[in-house]
């Protein structure tokens, strides 16, 4: 028997149309509300990885690179580094870095953290490099999160706070030994001076040939009494701590003040390897006299690094005009790689073997020479040698503009 369709039954069939639409509708609503909930949460993770101030870095097993943070944007300046390799980006090269603490990490499955320099830009930085390994819900590590903060400021903040409290532990060593000495050098000029004022009454006493030779023996004693006191009085000037009012400062006796501290250190090299040319006629400068050593004797000590397998130095002070004093420390000996002259001046960097030096030295000779208002420059060649060369502006006179 054939049915009939009646009202109810289309009504019925639009009603159930009705109800799947409308929940559809609901399902969608529900969608719309959890997509845009997620969206607010990916926009505030990233807000926060984005305020992180360290460069981040997501890598893969394979050290490509997956996600980065803003910051390394900033830094890089690379817009498209997703899927290219960490030691491409970061060092330039097409090799794993010997010593990848992303691979230590990934292979220990631990959080691994280094201390590395190398150059971005063009100039030296100092990075602390953390690696922790992202695993996934069996443990196993499968990613690598890399975190890298420049603390190149903090560092050559830090050094320059151990080189100035190693200076000045020094200085109050040099100040101790100095006043202990010039104690009983007192004494021994004191009696020498008063041997010396008695020695013509024995001349009628003592054969001519005593007289002679006391007369000598009191005068060496004299003599080198007097090039002790000069020492101690280096000594005392090398351990003033530095002050606001620069003094007149005679650049030849400062070079000669040096050579003294040095003058244990210089046994140890060839006889008159060290040449000095002072101009005569040299004009004062006017500043701080243990700051200045500080740089002479750096200047000093790497042309005497340089000439360890033969060559020599020579100090030269040259009165190049009315307004400039110059000081030359030049060297014949190993010389400086031309991609190196233009970092000499760096902190942090050294062409020293590791232990050997920390590359502050020079920084912080150009730091000195600059509070005083002048100029440090290098000129050099590999296998050659090298010239340092100090400007430094010559002392107004009375009568000067």
């Amino acid at each position: 028997m054939q049915h009939t369709t009646t009202l109810e039954d289309l009504i019925g069939i639009e009603y159930a149309k009705l109800g799947f639409f409308r929940e559809v509708q609901e399902k969608i609503a529900e969608l719309q509300a959890s997509n845009l909930e997620l969206t607010h949460k990916k926009r505030h993770i990233e807000a926060i990885l984005n305020g992180i101030t360290d460069v981040m870095v997501v890598l893969s097993s394979d050290l490509r690179i997956g996600s980065v943070n803003q910051v390394f944007k900033d830094v890089y300046k690379d817009s498209q580094p997703r899927g290219k390799y960490c030691y491409q980006i970061f060092r330039q090269q097409q090799h794993r870095c010997s010593s990848c603490p992303a691979m230590t990490a990934l292979e220990t499955n631990e959080i691994c953290r280094q201390t590395v320099i190398y150059p971005l830009a063009g100039i030296n930085r100092h990075f602390e490099i953390t690696a922790s390994p992202l695993r996934k819900p069996d443990g196993e590590p499968c990613r690598i999160l890399l975190l890298k903060r420049d603390v190149t400021l903090e560092k050559e903040y830090q050094a320059k706070f151990y080189q100035a409290e190693k200076m000045a532990t020094v200085g109050l060593l040099a100040a101790g030994v100095a006043h202990e000495i010039n104690n009983p050098l007192t004494a021994i000029f004191g009696f020498a001076e008063g041997l010396k004022r008695r020695l013509p009454k024995l001349e009628g006493r003592l054969d001519g040939s005593d007289v002679q030779d006391f007369q000598e023996y009191v005068t060496t004693i004299l003599k080198e009494c007097q090039r002790c006191q000069g020492i101690v009085q280096s000594l005392l000037t090398f351990s003033r701590k530095p002050s606001p009012d620069y003094s007149s400062i005679d650049l030849n006796k400062l070079v000669d003040d040096t050579l003294v501290l040095l003058r244990n250190k210089l046994k140890q090299y060839p006889d008159r390897m060290i040449h000095l040319e002072f101009d005569k006629a040299l004009p004062t400068i006017r500043g701080d006299a243990s700051q200045l050593k500080q740089v002479v004797l750096n200047l000093l000590l790497n042309a005497l690094d340089a000439v360890r397998f033969g060559g020599e130095i020579t100090l030269r002070t040259i009165n190049q005009n009315r307004d400039w004093v110059n000081l030359a420390v030049k060297d014949t000996g190993c010389g400086i790689a031309a991609d190196h002259q233009s970092k000499l001046f760096e902190p942090f960097f050294t062409t020293k073997p590791v232990g050997q030096g920390i590359g502050m030295g020079l920084s912080i000779c150009y730091n000195i020479i600059q509070q005083h208002g002048g100029e440090i420059n290098v000129c050099s060649q590999q296998g050659l040698g090298s010239t340092f060369m100090v400007r430094l502006p010559r002392e107004k006179q009375d009568g000067d503009l």
